[in-house]
């Protein structure tokens, strides 16, 4: 294998080069094992932004692949050397967010809190798409934890990201503490409570996988902890809508996935490709009829897991 190198914005960036590899103008998708590509193609201090959204170990099923350790301690002795190789490859001023299920994520953030410096313990926030809980309260949140290498120099572009300072009140309030009167700022930076739909069936966005991130929170997350043309390294690629949400957002991405029928979704999304080995690659159809039983019971499943 080779170095290989892309370029933006005055900065070369290199990759060590495979026949597993697929590139197209400043995006790069890896087909492989994420610790291995991550110890053996990425360098050390190379990324400005890493989103690590591995397997839940929730028992979903994936494309030749389903997400359950036979042990919590097996499924962290996986999961802890990817977070360190991770640490390494983060430039001094870069950005992680991890994502984690809620029984995983107290182990991983004893685990990372000695390693880097967590700013923010984020809740995305989601309804429950119609599944109800009843005899328990259903889970209606995922966890995130923003984390830093350097808490005094990283990267926050806070005036890319504000929301709406709703106050309830029908006219502009005035801040009268100051020597000249002004309105109060109808904007401010969002909370750590992320309110984000789930990606439903029918949404333009839906690719036939069973944990889709939406586009809207990698938006939040990218243009927060990143500037255009920084490299931008999502492990486990799955849907690609960290690698895609990069793209449209002016940044370069790495994507690593270890699934075939993934790498193509990534093909078509990132790299725009409409064509693979005789292959045609194209969206999943969508039907506007009820979804089967067996559908139904897999999304509950995945609802009670999360718990």
């Amino acid at each position: 294998m080779a170095f290989g190198a892309f370029f933006a914005s005055g900065q070369t960036h290199k990759i060590m080069m495979s026949s597993n590899n697929y590139q197209d103008e400043g995006h790069t998708i890896i087909h492989g094992d994420s610790l291995d590509v991550l110890r053996h193609q990425i360098e050390d201090k190379s990324i400005d932004l890493i989103f690590l959204d591995p397997p839940y170990n929730i028992g979903k099923k994936f494309s030749g692949f389903q997400d359950k350790w036979n042990s919590d301690e097996q499924y962290l002795n996986w999961i802890y050397p990817v977070i360190d190789e991770c640490i390494r490859v983060l430039k001094p001023q870069g950005t992680l967010y991890l994502m984690a299920s809620t029984q995983a994520m107290p182990y991983l953030d004893i685990f990372i809190r000695d390693k880097m410096a967590i700013l923010s313990r984020i809740v995305w926030h989601y309804d429950s798409s119609g599944l109800q809980a009843k005899k328990y309260f259903g889970s209606l949140y995922e966890p995130i934890l923003h984390c830093v290498k350097d808490p005094k120099n990283y990267v926050f572009n806070s005036d890319s990201i504000k929301v709406e300072a709703k106050t309830g009140a029908k006219r502009k309030l005035i801040d009268y503490r100051k020597a000249i009167p002004t309105q109060y700022s109808s904007t401010k930076v969002p909370g750590n409570v992320w309110y984000f739909p789930r990606v439903r069936y029918r949404m333009a966005e839906y690719e036939n996988h069973p944990s889709q991130k939406p586009e809207l929170l990698l938006k939040r997350m990218i243009l927060a902890s990143s500037h255009e043309g920084g490299l931008i390294l999502d492990p486990f690629a799955g849907t690609f809508t960290c690698g895609a949400v990069a793209k449209q957002l002016g940044r370069l991405s790495i994507s690593i996935e270890s699934q075939d029928p993934y790498v193509e979704i990534g093909l078509r999304r990132v790299l725009g490709w409409t064509e693979h080995q005789g292959k045609v690659l194209s969206p999943p159809a969508k039907s506007y009829q009820a979804k089967p039983k067996e559908t139904q019971k897999k999304y509950e499943f995945i609802q009670r897991s999360l718990f």
